[in-house]
């Protein structure tokens, strides 16, 4: 089971702009299949009463070569590769119905006890249950890194996370952070720009009635946005979107 892949059909939830995918809604289905990945070899979440274990999300990557529309249907390719102590990979590809690849993934995970959600190691025995790859979809120098952010952001604007924004772990779902970053673009940047190349870097779980602070820069052709605490003395997530 080195490789597991599905297939779905997008919907109306799925699409933004003529009809096409959105990157919230390929996010969704690239995270379907992380999941049901993981519950086939006995680390998903229906495994988590028994396991006690739980993958975390550290960062996106994702490049959009091409955006399929509503009702198309798209395979999802995916596989666990490079494992280290605390963390390990996972990439993806999309193929549409005529089998051309429109997206690739690449994703870093940590292993959690589920109970005190504190950092647990990840032995070689457990992730071999995956199978892992060699394979890449990016070159070793695009790999994931750090995402460095202008030190001056242009403003500011708070938001206060609502029960909508929440998932089952009780803190705010990773997608949910991309609708925030959406919120504070310029309306001429939002309407204008498909940002086929992005990147998500999580730091700190955000939970329901906090208030973050979301700001907002421009640099090139790149735009980030920094989501803080209402302090401003952590960051909870940095979204970089790529014209």
């Amino acid at each position: 089971m080195a490789t597991f892949e599905h297939k779905f059909e997008i919907g109306f939830r799925d699409v933004g702009k003529s009809n096409k995918i959105t990157n919230k809604g390929l996010l969704g289905f690239l995270e379907d299949t992380a999941g049901m990945h993981s519950n086939k070899v006995g680390y998903g979440l229906n495994n988590i009463e028994e396991t006690n274990l739980t993958w975390v999300l550290l960062n996106w990557k994702v490049q959009i070569f091409k955006r399929p529309l509503y009702g198309e249907s798209i395979l999802v390719k995916t596989w666990a590769r490079d494992s280290f102590k605390f963390y390990t990979f996972r990439d993806f590809e999309v193929y549409n119905s005529e089998n051309e690849l429109v997206a690739i993934a690449t994703t870093k995970w940590v292993l959690m006890d589920a109970r005190t959600m504190s950092l647990t190691k990840i032995y070689p025995e457990l992730i071999e249950k995956y199978h892992p790859e060699t394979k890449r979809v990016f070159e070793n120098e695009e790999e994931i890194n750090k995402i460095d952010f202008p030190k001056e952001l242009s403003y500011t604007i708070p938001y206060t996370i609502q029960r909508k924004d929440i998932d089952i772990n009780k803190h705010v779902h990773n997608a949910s952070y991309l609708d925030f970053a959406y919120e504070i673009l310029p309306e001429e940047v939002y309407e204008n720009c498909d940002f086929n190349c992005f990147e998500i870097m999580y730091k700190k779980e955000t939970k329901l009635g906090e208030t973050i602070k979301c700001s907002y820069q421009k640099e090139n052709t790149s735009h980030y946005i920094v989501m803080k605490t209402e302090d401003e003395k952590s960051i909870h997530c940095v979204v970089k979107l790529d014209e």
